[in-house]
C-alpha cells in the first residue's frame, strides 16, 4: 500500500500578508528544505553518536572494569620497575606514555607501539602484575568518536561532518525565521502562544506534524548552536585555521610561561608528540640540553609533576630522541585544571608550563566550550543538559524528514516553489549567505557549487527544473 498523500504545504500560517515579504519567506523557505534534506541524516548520525560519547567516563568504566580498578596496599612498586616488566613483556616494543592514575585504586597505563600497532597495557602499581592489554583499534569509545569526527573514513569524512555542522547554522537562522510570529492582523493585540511555544494538538495531523518539527526546533535552537559551535574547533579545516588564528594574533603563550627564552624553532608543535588541550597543541616544543646524565626515571618526573601540582589525571609521553622532553599534559573534566608542561629529561627543569589560567580570551572560551561539549565539565548534569539537545536535534531531523516524506508528491522532490525576486528585496538574505560563506568556507564553497548546477543544469534541463520544483 502506498503512502496517503496530503496537500502539499504551505508557508507558515504565521507569515506576514504583506506581499513583499512572500519572495523573501519563500527563499528562506526553499534553502532550509535543501539543507534540512541534505544534512539531516549526517545530523542525525553526529546526534547519536554523541549522545553515546557524552558518556564515555560510565561506560569506558563499566567496559574495562577489570583493567581499571585494582585494592589499594600500603607499598607501591616503583614506576621504573613497571616500566622495565612491561619491556620485558614486550621486547620489541617502544614505550610511548605513562599514565599513573589519577586515585589510589586506578591502575597505572603504559603505552606502547610495536611496528603499526599500538597498545595500552595495564598494571598493578601495587604488585606490578599485568592486569591486561587493550589495543587502540579495539577501544569502542575511539571508534565512536572517530565515526562522530570524521564518519570513519579519514580527511573526506571529517570535511563532510563540518560541512553538516556549517550548515546546522544555516538551518537554525533559517529555521527561526520561518518560525518567527508574524502577525497578519497589527490591530489584533493578543496572540496565542500556541504553534510558537507549545504544539497545537486539536488543529488536525499536518498542523500538529509541523509544530513537533518548529516548536522543538525554537527550544533547542540556542542549545544546538552551541554544539556545534563548540565542536567546529576540532575539525580538520575550519577548525586548523581558526586554531592558528587564535594563536598568532596576540593571544597565543605569555613569556611567563617559558623557563628562559622561547623555542626560536617552530618546526615541532607539541600535538606532535603529545594529546594535549586544544589551546597548548600548536605549543612550540624545546629541547632538552643533552649531557653526560642519564635521562631522569619517570618517578623523578612524577616528582616534578606533582610539585607543579598537576591534575592527577595526567599522562607523561616520553621522549624517544636524545634531546627530546618529557611532556605531561592534564585534560581533566573541568578546563581551569588543563596543563601542560615540557620537562627537561636530564635536569628535570620545567622549560614550559601552560595552564588554563595563562590561555587568552579566545583559548579560555574554546577550553570550557569543548568540556561543556564533551558533557564533563559539570559532571551527570552537564551529560543530562547535553544529551538532551542531542535526542532534540535527532526529534527535529527526522519529523523534518517526515513532514518532506508525507507532502511528497509521487512525482518530484517536493521542495516549495522557488519564487521570483529582484536582487534589491534578496539583498538581507544574499549578504547573510555571503557572510557565512566567508566565515565558513565550505558553506561557501557548497553554496558556489550549487548555484553553478542551478544555473549551469537545472534551469536548462526541463525534467530536472520540474523534478526541483524550480
Amino acid at each position: 500500500m502506498g503512502k496517503k498523500k496530503t496537500p502539499a504545504a504551505k508557508p507558515n500560517e504565521n507569515q506576514s500578508a504583506n506581499p513583499s515579504s512572500a519572495p523573501l519567506y519563500k527563499t528562506v523557505w526553499r534553502w532550509h528544505f535543501y539543507a534540512g534534506i541534505m544534512f539531516a541524516p549526517f545530523l542525525i548520525i553526529l546526534a547519536v553518536t554523541g549522545s553515546v560519547y557524552l558518556f564515555k567516563p560510565q561506560i569506558e568504566q563499566a567496559l574495562y572494569r577489570d583493567y581499571y580498578t585494582v585494592t589499594p596496599q600500603a607499598e607501591r612498586v616503583t614506576p621504573s620497575k613497571l616500566v622495565g616488566q612491561v619491556k620485558e613483556l614486550y621486547p620489541d616494543a617502544t614505550i610511548t606514555k605513562y599514565r599513573p592514575g589519577e586515585s589510589d585504586s586506578r591502575s597505572t597505563e603504559i603505552s606502547l607501539t610495536s611496528g603499526s600497532e599500538s597498545m595500552t597495557v595495564f598494571m598493578d602499581p601495587y604488585t606490578g602484575e599485568k592486569m591486561g592489554e587493550l589495543k587502540d583499534k579495539d577501544r569502542i569509545m575511539d571508534k565512536i568518536e572517530e565515526f562522530h569526527g570524521e564518519l570513519m573514513v579519514g580527511t573526506i569524512g571529517d570535511r563532510i561532518v563540518e560541512l553538516a555542522a556549517c550548515w546546522a547554522i544555516v538551518l537554525i537562522i533559517t529555521g527561526l525565521f520561518l518560525w518567527f510570529p508574524k502577525n497578519k492582523n497589527k490591530s489584533k493585540k493578543k496572540r496565542s502562544l500556541a504553534g510558537i511555544l507549545y504544539p497545537r494538538l486539536g488543529k488536525g495531523k499536518q498542523i500538529l506534524r509541523r509544530d513537533l518539527h518548529a516548536v522543538p526546533a525554537f527550544w533547542i535552537a540556542a542549545g544546538m548552536l552551541f554544539l556545534v559551535m563548540t565542536g567546529l574547533p576540532w575539525s580538520g579545516l575550519w577548525g586548523s585555521n581558526f586554531q592558528i588564528v587564535a594563536t598568532n594574533t596576540g593571544a597565543g603563550y605569555p613569556p611567563s610561561i617559558w623557563s628562559g627564552s622561547a623555542p626560536s624553532s617552530h618546526v615541532v608543535r607539541t600535538k606532535e608528540v603529545a594529546e594535549v588541550p586544544w589551546a597548548a597543541e600548536n605549543l612550540e616544543v624545546p629541547n632538552s640540553t643533552i649531557s653526560d646524565f642519564m635521562p631522569l626515571p619517570i618517578e623523578d618526573v612524577m616528582y616534578v609533576a606533582r610539585s607543579e601540582g598537576m591534575h592527577p589525571s595526567y599522562t607523561i609521553s616520553i621522549p624517544q630522541q636524545a634531546d627530546g622532553v618529557y611532556t605531561l599534559s592534564a585534560y581533566p573534566p573541568k578546563a581551569q585544571d588543563e596543563a601542560t608542561l615540557h620537562i627537561d629529561q636530564y635536569s628535570g627543569a620545567v622549560l614550559a608550563d601552560y595552564r588554563y589560567d595563562h590561555y587568552g580570551s579566545v583559548g579560555k572560551a574554546v577550553a570550557l566550550g569543548i568540556t561543556l561539549h564533551k558533557g564533563t565539565q559539570f559532571g551527570i548534569v552537564n551529560q543530562i543538559f547535553s544529551l538532551l539537545i542531542c535526542l532534540g536535534i535527532i526529534l527535529i531531523a527526522v519529523s523534518g524528514l517526515y513532514l518532506w516524506w508525507k507532502r511528497k508528491p509521487d512525482h518530484g522532490l517536493g521542495a516549495p516553489k522557488a519564487p521570483e525576486a529582484s536582487a534589491k528585496s534578496m539583498r538581507l538574505f544574499l549578504l547573510l549567505f555571503i557572510a557565512l560563506g566567508i566565515l565558513f568556507p565550505l558553506v561557501g564553497l557548497s553554496l558556489i557549487i550549487v548555484w553553478i548546477i542551478d544555473y549551469a543544469i537545472v534551469r536548462k534541463v526541463p525534467a530536472i527544473k520540474a523534478f526541483l520544483n524550480a
